[in-house]
């Protein structure tokens, strides 16, 4: 984190006295009763609403899981819900606002990284085994923005009602108790039985825990609100706390999505490709990562994205995206015995542009060796073979902020690495696709990704590429000669983020009590 010169870093001697120490920022916690209540864009819409008011606000989650991850100014890893919430506070993402993030990498266990560094990977029985550690590490940030801003916004990870978890879960009430923060409980009613969901979670945790909690959250309520009226009377009577706001559902309000809970919602469309837009394919593989890479394609209207996971014909699609993933080996394979890597031949044989990112990249080559066992036993995996080159994977980790020139349409690029393999071209008439500029705010000479001969097949391994306005349009030109760029080029994707915050600050603000909220966190 930047050094600040501020109210809370900096303290004279008054009187020959000694200075006091300073206060630290109260916090504010909200838990969920479940995984997927909306636990992260509550957060998210606070932090805007306070930064609003001219409150330096800031994030915290001890600890995320999630295959979304992003590479912080600093040059180390985070989860992507708690870099949105940054955003939406008007201030650069820090590893200190997600100290501990699990990225799975199998169904039974997970790479975890520590304060934004990679210390290895654990089962999820030995992870359990280790927590008090991470609990330690987890406070040390905490306290860091405590000392930073003033209001520190934290997040709970699933259930905050998992009894048989909870000496071992420190990201949801331990931590409250160790900020002293209250907990606002947060229940979705779309799921059903939000009364089940709040007084239940309030009856099976610990008296310590009741204590803690000062009042619900419903979200995500769908139709007239005044038939709910009813409802929230008795769960306010039932349980001697109030009901703070409840939150319409909404349909207009654009918010990168924290995990692939969203994804899994869109893959494997009915509908075929038709003639009236762009169609891009994203092979949705087991161990997708950092899908929000395709997010500027969606919001495009130009533009129509498919996930795919059953195999089918890729006749219609003008390009087809290999994304990142958490286990290229595996996720190989899979290409293999579900019959998707034969129909990615076809496709190329016959028309289109395929793209690998990251992962993707690394799966267009013709071999991954693993000779540490990053992702498993130590080995190697032959790959797709549509470019001529080799990756091995490292055990040290490449994090990098990296801009730089697309060198086929000579349009600036930026965006993030994080990858733990080296890719080596073998053959010499592929070309390079990106000239790099500059790594964490270092001027480099250097290149990065692979371009076929014809320049049907290319990869790289940078994230982010799609969100460079100049890129997008050249990109889609690229692929319908007829395609019209509007007439100027598209907003970039951070003043469009920037505007959604706002939408997302002003409807949670219109049905919460935001003068209570703000009484109980003495602000």
């Amino acid at each position: 984190m930047k050094n600040r010169i501020g109210t809370k870093s900096v303290f004279y001697k008054i009187n020959g006295k000694p200075p006091m120490t300073p206060a630290k920022a109260p916090c504010l916690s909200i838990l969920g009763t479940g995984s997927d209540v909306g636990k992260s864009i509550i957060v998210t819409a606070l932090c805007r609403i306070f930064k609003n008011q001219g409150i330096r606000v800031a994030p915290f989650k001890a600890q995320n899981m999630s295959n979304n991850s992003f590479v912080t100014p600093e040059g180390d890893e985070m989860g992507r819900a708690q870099v949105v919430q940054a955003e939406a506070s008007g201030i650069d993402p820090h590893s200190d606002m997600n100290p501990v993030l699990l990225k799975p990498n199998s169904d039974m266990g997970a790479q975890i990284v520590l304060q934004g560094k990679v210390i290895g990977s654990q089962t999820a029985r030995d992870y359990y085994m280790h927590t008090d550690g991470l609990f330690q590490k987890s406070l040390e940030s905490l306290n860091r923005l405590r000392d930073e801003y003033d209001l520190i916004i934290m997040e709970g990870a699933g259930s905050c009602g998992e009894v048989n978890l909870r000496k071992k879960d420190f990201v949801n009430f331990k931590m409250a108790h160790a900020a002293n923060a209250p907990v606002i409980l947060a229940g979705d009613i779309d799921k059903g039985g939000i009364f089940a969901q709040l007084i239940g979670t309030l009856a099976v945790i610990p008296p310590e825990d009741q204590k803690r909690v000062h009042g619900f959250l419903i979200n995500k309520f769908r139709g007239d609100s005044s038939l709910f009226q009813e409802g929230i009377e008795y769960i306010e009577k039932q349980t001697q706390l109030p009901v703070y706001g409840m939150i319409p559902y909404y349909h207009d309000i654009e918010i990168d999505a924290e995990d692939s809970v969203l994804l899994d919602s869109l893959i494997d469309p009915i509908a075929m490709p038709d003639k009236n837009t762009i169609h891009v394919a994203v092979i949705r593989l087991p161990h997708i990562s950092n899908f929000t890479d395709f997010l500027s394609l969606q919001r495009n209207s130009s533009v129509t994205v498919h996930y795919l996971a059953s195999p089918r014909k890729l006749e219609g699609y003008d390009a087809v995206i290999l994304p990142g993933t958490k286990n290229v080996r595996y996720d190989l394979q899979w290409l293999v015995e579900s019959q998707w890597k034969s129909i990615l031949q076809t496709y190329r044989n016959q028309r289109g542009q395929l793209i690998g990112i990251c992962g993707g990249y690394q799966m267009l080559g013709k071999q991954v060796n693993d000779p540490y066992g990053v992702e498993g036993s130590p080995g190697e995996t032959r790959a797709l073979g549509f470019l001529e080159q080799e990756t091995t994977l490292q055990a040290e980790k490449v994090l990098s902020r990296t801009s730089g020139i697309f060198l086929p349409y000579q349009s600036k690029v930026e965006g993030y690495e994080i990858h733990m393999g080296i890719t080596r071209s073998t053959g010499e008439k592929q070309a390079p696709l990106i000239r790099i500029e500059s790594r964490n705010n270092k001027i480099v000479d250097d290149v990065d990704g692979t371009c076929s001969p014809d320049g049907k097949v290319w990869g790289t391994y940078l994230h982010g590429l799609f969100d460079s306005p100049y890129f997008l349009e050249n990109f889609l030109s690229s692929l319908a000669p007829s395609y019209q760029n509007h007439e100027q080029i598209s907003p970039s994707a951070s003043d469009f983020k920037d505007r959604q915050y706002d939408l997302l600050a002003r409807h949670f603000k219109q049905f919460m009590n935001m003068e209570s909220l703000k009484k109980i966190i003495h602000i």
